[in-house]
């Protein structure tokens, strides 16, 4: 699967932005999705995931009750409505994809269990 996520800018905070991020190659239900970010000098962490069918989602600590993920496996789409933003939130954000087996799901934190990475979307929050 091929993923390009894309909708990111430059905003104020307090602001709010979409981000998506579009699966192509192969049928996104076939993948538990996540969001990760990277800023400057530090490295890659996670921000938010969703399984497969869209059930379950998680979020870090640092964005709970500000973002929201969701998928549309229609339109092979995932979503991240970030509001409230932060100029801490400033970073390149990333799509990925696990495939979604019957052992597959329980590390949708780390980046190694991940299989397939978009290109990255600039955020960038000023304050």
């Amino acid at each position: 699967v091929q993923l390009q996520a894309f909708g990111g800018g430059l905003v104020q905070a307090g602001d709010s932005l979409r981000l998506s991020c579009a699966a192509s190659g192969r049928a996104l239900i076939n993948y538990h999705m996540g969001w990760f970010r990277q800023a400057p000098g530090k490295e890659r962490e996670f921000v938010a995931a969703i399984s497969w069918g869209g059930g379950n989602t998680y979020y870090a600590n640092s964005v709970k009750g500000r973002f929201t993920i969701s998928r549309d496996n229609a339109k092979n789409t995932m979503y991240l409505q970030m509001n409230s933003l932060k100029p801490e939130d400033t970073a390149v954000y990333y799509c990925a994809a696990e495939v979604a087996t019957l052992d597959s799901g329980s590390y949708y934190y780390t980046k190694d269990a991940y299989d397939f990475w978009g290109q990255g979307t600039q955020v960038t929050v000023s304050s």
